[in-house]
Parts: structure tokens; C-alpha cells; sequence
């Protein structure tokens, strides 16, 4: 295994290389396509591609046999992110540093190109250089993480709970929706293509599922100790909007123990996985519990 740090560096960078080739062509809906690469190509960790490649590896593939679905998953990150800035979601000004979509393109072009991404997505799946079974498994698992039961429904609970106080249980059943269920099939879909077992697969989820939920909790706590110029948007708009979140509940230092927790959790799944080399995950998955953006 590379060194883990420039091994990270290798998986993001496969990744920009990939998206940076997607919606380029001259069409008369060309603004459309602009909007797209607009909101896709505006950086960001690419840890749900970075988490699918690494997958496919441990699970013995290559990591270039999961790039397409690991654009997937991303574009399908970006459309949800679109959306979610949008007037009648969280009415966000800034995402990465930047404008977000509807405030340069409008409200009307931003929610098209976040459909077109989301199309586009299983476009790329359905194109897949692998056995017919593993590119269906992966169709069927990020449709299930996006959908009415995925990222989605996270989404509906999410709006539906800034009216009131969340309990934890509500709190954890939002964001294992709306954060986890995505972070689950990039690495399940890694698995998969990696050929990985039943057990591998199922087990690179509950690695995902706990360790999407050391990243929310974390967030939450970005959200409060941050800086607009790391975070590349405003601090404190959870709680400026009245949103409930880790940090109301517990407080910062009883979140990070949180973050902890859950990231043992994840390592713990990945060990019972018998993968034949997860020092990369181990370490992405430590990194993330000191992060600042």
C-alpha cells in the first residue's frame, strides 16, 4: 500500500480527472451543462468516490474498476447539495467558498441540473466495464441510499424537525438518512465491484453507516468551531436556523467523544470484513475525527 496520505491524493485526484471529462459537450442546452460542472467541479473532500475505490480494493478490484460508480455517487452527492441550497430547502448563499448554483444560474436552471445530475448518475452505472450482477447490485444500492427510503427521506425529516427539538434517537435516524445512507453504498458499491462477499459487502456498510455519523456529528461541530474561510460557507446557520443538532444536545466535548465512538465502531466492521488490506480505510476513517473542513 502507498503511503496512506498520498494514496488519498491518488483516489481524489482519479476522481477530478474523471468528473472534469463529464458534461462538456456543445449543445443548445449548453447553460444547463455549465450549471452542472458549476456545482460538480467546485472541490470538496470526494470522500464518498474516495470511500468506493478504496472498497473495491480492499475487497481485491482495482481502484479503476470502480471510478464510474464512484462518480456516481458523487454526482448524486452534488445534486443533493444543489437542492438542498436551494430558497425553499435551506436557502443557503455559499457552499465551498463559492455562490452556490441558484444564485448564479437561478432557481429554475440550479433544480434542473440537479435532476440532470441525478440521471446522469445511473447513466454512468449502467455503463459500468463489469459483470452484469455487480452493476445491478450497484444500481439497486444507490438508488436505495438516494431515494424515498435513503437520502431523501433523511431530507423530509430533517425539514419536518426545525420546528421542534429533536430528540437523540430523532436526531440519528435524520442523518443515518440524509448523511449515512450515502456514505453505505459508496462503500458497499465498492465492495461489490471489488467482488467482494455477502459478508464483505455487508460489513463495508455498517463500516459506512458509523462512520457517516462520526462525520454529521462532526459537522455539527464545525458548525459551531469553524471558520467561514475553512468551511467555505457561514458558521452557525444549523443554529441560526433553530435546527437540532449534536452540539445542542450534548455539547462539544461530549461530541467528540461521540466521533470517537463511532469511528471505533466503523474500524471495528471493517476488521470483522476480513479485506485483505484496509490500512488506507483506517486511516481516512481516523483522519476524519480531526477534521476542519
Amino acid at each position: 500500500m502507498n503511503d496512506p496520505k498520498q494514496e488519498l491524493i491518488r483516489l481524489q485526484t482519479m476522481t477530478e480527472a474523471f468528473l472534469s471529462e463529464q458534461f462538456t459537450a456543445s449543445e443548445p442546452w449548453e447553460r444547463l451543462l455549465e450549471a452542472m460542472r458549476y456545482s460538480l467541479l467546485s472541490g470538496g473532500k470526494r470522500l464518498r468516490p474516495v470511500l468506493c475505490m478504496a472498497f473495491c480494493q480492499a475487497a481485491g478490484g482495482k481502484p479503476e474498476d470502480a471510478l464510474p460508480a464512484a462518480a456516481a455517487v458523487e454526482l448524486i452527492h452534488t445534486y443533493s447539495l444543489i437542492h438542498d441550497d436551494l430558497p425553499c430547502m435551506d436557502n443557503d448563499d455559499y457552499r465551498r467558498g463559492r455562490l452556490t448554483n441558484h444564485k448564479v444560474y437561478g432557481e429554475d436552471l440550479a433544480t434542473l441540473a440537479g435532476d440532470a445530475l441525478q440521471a446522469a448518475a445511473f447513466r454512468l452505472l449502467s455503463e459500468l466495464d463489469a459483470p452484469p450482477e455487480h452493476a445491478l447490485r450497484c444500481v439497486s444500492i444507490l438508488a436505495g441510499a438516494a431515494g424515498e427510503n435513503g437520502m431523501v427521506a433523511g431530507q423530509v425529516l430533517d425539514m419536518e424537525g426545525e420546528t421542534r427539538s429533536l430528540s437523540e434517537q430523532e436526531l440519528r435516524n435524520v442523518h443515518r438518512h440524509k448523511t449515512g445512507d450515502m456514505i453505505r453504498a459508496a462503500c458497499q458499491m465498492g465492495a461489490v465491484l471489488g467482488g467482494g462477499s455477502r459478508s464483505q459487502v455487508e460489513c463495508a456498510g455498517s463500516f459506512g453507516l458509523h462512520l457517516g455519523m462520526a462525520f454529521q456529528i462532526r459537522d455539527d461541530m464545525l458548525d459551531c468551531m469553524g471558520s467561514q474561510e475553512e468551511l467555505g460557507k457561514p458558521i452557525g446557520s444549523d443554529q441560526a436556523r433553530g435546527k437540532s443538532t449534536f452540539v445542542t444536545l450534548f455539547g462539544l466535548d461530549a461530541c467528540q467523544v461521540l466521533v470517537e465512538q463511532e469511528t471505533a465502531e466503523a474500524l471495528a466492521a471493517l476488521e470483522q470484513g476480513s479485506f485483505s488490506d484496509v490500512s488506507f480505510l483506517k486511516y481516512l476513517a481516523n483522519s476524519l475525527t480531526e477534521r476542519r473542513k
